[in-house]
């Protein structure tokens, strides 16, 4: 897709070799590090239609000088994040609330 519609499409690896692209529509750098929030961009339309529309949120970490994407393990720091990007994005995106675990 062209830049100069403002999209930044990534394409990131699982840890089975398989590549999925997605669409940057967030990113935020706190004290904790550099994180991004991506939508799947599908190259059939329905595709999209039978997506589920959830934003994926990955830590951005350097490894040998290039910027690579990476799971948040820890449970709090991503809820962090993901509260972060929520509030930021609901102007933009009709976001629901996070589901609370029950205690």
């Amino acid at each position: 897709m062209s830049e100069e519609f403002g999209n930044d499409i990534v394409t990131v690896v699982d840890d089975e070799g398989a590549e999925h692209q997605f669409e940057i529509v967030d990113a935020i750098e706190t004290d904790d590090g550099r994180y991004v929030a991506l939508l799947p961009v599908y190259e059939n339309p329905a595709d999209l239609l039978d997506g589920d529309g959830e934003l994926v949120i990955l830590a951005v970490k350097e490894e040998d000088g290039e910027d690579i994407m990476v799971t948040i393990d820890d449970d709090d720091e991503f809820e962090e994040i993901a509260e972060i990007f929520e509030e930021r994005l609901q102007d933009l995106y009709e976001i629901e609330e996070l589901e609370q675990p029950a205690e």
